[in-house]
């Protein structure tokens, strides 16, 4: 039994590891990752006779919000696809969550996991830089796209903005290891790896992306109480209007320097418009988990914004819009309170920690948590399965920090 367990506990350590790599690469390993973690910790609960989940102070949102997703099949138009790609998906994120909060032990495999981000965005910021200068990318031979004609990288995904969820979601963590090795021999690789990030998320020209990692950093600059970065980053947002490409000044202005409709597009406004009508039909519990999709088009206004016509078939653009649509208000409700929970016990977990390096990782996940969060104002990150599994990852990992801080606490009484 104990070989057993020895050999579990090796494939749930590596596959937490290999997990944010795989992404990068394609939804297929990334799957199997998941899989592997998945059934070779049920299989060791199994056999330990220990209980699968662990006291979190996010449990009782979490469960209230898995319940509302149930409750959601109420007025659910295909039950098949509400059970399989919204209740029994968020029952994967959920088990992630607590796999990776629970298996994350010691800082060797702290280290290791973060190694194996910075390969990822490493491969797909060079990727993307490849697919620019060649016209594919190496993984999986995609073209880039063009839009006001700038040349967007894709790198190994489908489109420019979700290669940005996955880099604005991870190169928080590089740039909080370059402010961590400022004045060592480590800084060097520590700053390439963020300045190559930065380079591919700039190269996918999407804006949710760039305002993500742009406030991410923010936070660091201003919780890591570094006035350079702060100095820094307002130059930049000073100095924007002179340093854009044109093609984007001038779209800039067709929008009428309204910040929404730069951020958003015309056609999102409409998407959100057609979302509310949707919202309003079902206030409580939505359309149904995993319906919002099947059930957008007969919610679409006769004349929609500006007279854009949206797709029959669309997401919604935004994560919190999307979720009210389909679970309901209450549901969206407990996942703000899930938020609040998150960030708070993130902050306790902050304070807590003694060591330096344990304290910039704490906070440089909760950077990655709010660029993901930010980003998702403008797209349905949580619900692309490409990198929704990013966010419960991000978090599990974020939590699991508090073994450390406690371990420290109860040594010292």
């Amino acid at each position: 039994m104990q070989k057993t367990i020895k050999i579990l506990d090796f494939i749930i350590q590596w596959s937490i590891v290999l997990l944010p790599f795989s992404i990068a690469i394609s939804s297929a390993p990334a799957n199997v990752f998941t899989g592997l973690l998945i059934a070779s910790f049920l299989i060791k609960k199994l056999i330990t006779k220990k209980s699968i989940f662990c006291a979190a102070s996010i449990n009782i949102p979490l469960l209230i919000f898995f319940v509302f997703t149930c409750l959601s099949l109420v007025n659910s138009v295909n039950y098949r696809d509400s059970i399989k790609g919204g209740i029994l998906r968020l029952l994967e994120y959920i088990l992630v969550l607590f796999i990776v909060l629970q298996e994350v032990k010691d800082k060797k495999h702290i280290i290791r996991i973060i190694f194996s981000i910075f390969a990822g965005l490493m491969l797909i910021s060079f990727d993307g830089i490849w697919q620019i200068a060649t016209g594919k990318d190496l993984v999986r031979g995609y073209a880039p796209v063009i839009n006001l004609g700038l040349v967007r990288a894709t790198a190994s995904f489908k489109d420019s903005n979700l290669m940005g969820i996955y880099l604005s979601a991870f190169a928080p963590l590089a740039f909080g290891a370059a402010i961590y090795y400022l004045k060592s021999k480590k800084m060097l690789p520590m700053f390439l790896i963020s300045l190559i990030s930065l380079m591919g998320i700039a190269l996918t020209y999407s804006r949710p992306a760039l305002l993500a990692v742009y406030i991410a950093l923010f936070f660091l600059g201003i919780a890591a109480k570094k006035k350079a970065l702060v100095i820094l980053l307002i130059g930049l947002v000073l100095a924007a209007p002179f340093i854009l490409p044109k093609s984007v000044k001038e779209w800039a202005k067709e929008m009428e320097y309204n910040p929404i409709r730069f951020m958003c597009n015309d056609d999102r406004i409409a998407v959100y418009r057609n979302s509310l009508n949707m919202i309003k039909a079902h206030p409580w519990l939505g359309v149904g988990a995993n319906n919002y999709m099947k059930q957008y088009k007969q919610y679409k206004e006769p004349v929609e914004y500006r007279n854009i016509v949206t797709l029959d078939y669309m997401y919604a653009h935004n994560n919190f819009i999307h979720m009210a649509a389909e679970i309901g208000l209450l549901g969206l409700a407990v996942f703000i309170w899930l938020l609040y929970k998150l960030f708070r016990e993130g902050s306790r977990i902050y304070r807590s920690l003694s060591e330096d390096y344990l304290k910039l990782l704490s906070l440089s996940l909760s950077a990655c948590l709010i660029a993901f969060l930010v980003n998702g104002l403008t797209e349905s990150s949580l619900y692309y399965s490409r990198v929704a599994v990013i966010f419960w990852y991000l978090l599990g990992f974020n939590l699991a920090l508090a073994k450390f801080a406690y371990a420290k606490t109860n040594k010292a009484s």
